[in-house]
């Protein structure tokens, strides 16, 4: 799992260096701030949605994983849980941050092919490659956030560490279908995390979180099945 930790602690230590940053920045600068990482993943959101659309085999499926999984999130309110425990940390807008921020490391080719290729074939491009990215995201972001953004990085580990254990069931399952179909829905949650910091209109990003298990779950229904 040395990519797996290189990208962990990739995102530890551009943390640091943003928040160190952050120190010197003026409230007006951190505006500015601000408005870049919303323009970043609006933009990064729409580029995934536009790229991977005319690939997709199952044009309403992320019609069905938006309606779905946001559903579910507010019935479960997972927004108002997250709120609140980022709220310990004495500021109103890390939750916002650490959302976007889990967004960007996770849903990712790089971040989940490389877990499957650095296990089966211990080939770790894709992880150092997706690391000195974090590297640079993790810094934008801590510097407008500040170092809260560094608990994304046991989030990507997990998440990371858990496809790197259960490659060999998982790489027949990771299809090219299913990646397609995952970074739609993935784009979608990433521009309506740009969206909202931009102040556009308010989405509760973490109730939309569930409809990344959507695809999953048909992906799953649809190998039992054929």
């Amino acid at each position: 799992m040395i990519g797996t930790i290189f990208n962990t602690c990739t995102i530890l230590i551009g943390s640091v260096i943003g928040s160190l940053f952050r120190r010197s920045i003026s409230e007006k600068h951190q505006k500015v701030l601000f408005d870049a990482m919303g323009l970043a993943a609006a933009g990064l959101g729409i580029n995934a949605i536009v790229n991977h659309m005319p690939d997709s085999k199952y044009p309403v499926l992320f019609i069905v994983s938006l309606a779905l999984g946001s559903l579910l999130g507010s019935i479960l309110d997972l927004d108002k849980r997250f709120q609140s425990l980022t709220a310990r940390s004495g500021s109103s807008t890390l939750g916002q941050g650490l959302s976007t921020a889990i967004l960007l490391f996770c849903i990712g080719t790089l971040s989940i092919l490389g877990p499957i290729q650095a296990s089966l074939y211990g080939d770790h491009t894709y992880l150092f490659t997706n690391g000195t990215l974090d590297l640079v995201t993790s810094m934008v972001l801590a510097s407008t956030y500040g170092i809260g953004i560094a608990a994304a990085a046991p989030v990507l580990f997990l998440w990371q560490g858990s496809i790197y254990l259960f490659a060999g069931s998982l790489e027949s399952f990771i299809s090219p279908e299913f990646m397609t179909e995952l970074s739609i829905v993935g784009g979608f949650l990433i521009a309506a995390s740009g969206i909202s910091i931009l102040k556009i209109k308010e989405f509760k990003t973490m109730n939309l979180l569930p409809s990344l298990l959507i695809p999953i779950a048909f992906f799953l229904i649809k190998s039992f099945i054929f």
